[in-house]
Parts: structure tokens; sequence; C-alpha cells
């Protein structure tokens, strides 16, 4: 994984705001499969295991994506945008990575139209 800092690393925007958007994207296919937020905690973990790490806004908690579903993201680099307000994760992906069953949480089109696969069945997942 090529996340190693150093000391010519961009800082990121950590100072003017507690969360940063993640993006995650599939590094094979280039599908980004969903957004959620990072903390400083969520990206050093992230970082340490190779494993994705994110925020939750509603749980108010860190969390490590796939620890209940098993659906994990293995990270094969994090990138920052120029502002350093923004973090892509690019990764491997093990089964959805939607909540839902989708194999991407963009599974819909604006219209309400699915254009995604289900992956897994969400209430075997989640009981």
């Amino acid at each position: 994984m090529a996340t190693t800092m150093t000391d010519d690393a961009p800082e990121l925007a950590f100072d003017e705001q507690p969360l940063l958007p993640a993006v995650a994207q599939d590094v094979d296919s280039g599908d980004v499969v969903m957004l959620a937020y990072v903390s400083e905690t969520a990206l050093e973990k992230s970082r340490e295991t190779g494993l994705a790490h994110y925020y939750s806004r509603g749980r108010e908690e860190l969390w490590q994506k796939g620890e209940t579903s098993g659906n994990v993201q293995h990270i094969e680099e994090i990138r920052i945008d120029c502002d350093g307000d923004a973090v892509l994760y690019r990764i491997q992906q093990d089964g959805g990575a939607c909540h839902t069953g989708y194999k991407s949480c963009f599974h819909r089109t604006v219209d309400g139209e699915v254009v995604g696969e289900r992956v897994f069945d969400p209430d075997d997942v989640y009981e």
C-alpha cells in the first residue's frame, strides 16, 4: 500500500474541519463504490491496517468497512486532492460496498432506475 507520508507530504485540512470526505474507488474497474467521511484517526487506522476505516456521522464513531458484513475494503493506495480536503481510497472490495447489498452505493440513477448489481442479501448479513 503506497501511503507512507514524508516530510514533503501535503497537509490535510483536519485543522479546518474534523471530517473529510473519502471516496472509495475500485482499483480494477475505476468505479466509485461509496462516499463516506474520515477523521484523522480513521485515516491513521486505514494506513496502519491496510483496511478502510471511516467515521460514521450518524453513529458518531470510528468503523472499519466490512467489520460486520465481511465486505471489507483492502486499500491499495490513498490519495488526497490538491487542497488536502478530500481523500480517495483506491481499494479492492470484498463483496458489495453498499449496506443494501449492491456492489456500489451508486446503484440508482437520479430517476430511480436501478443500474447496479446486487451481490448479497442484507437480511442475511445484518440480522
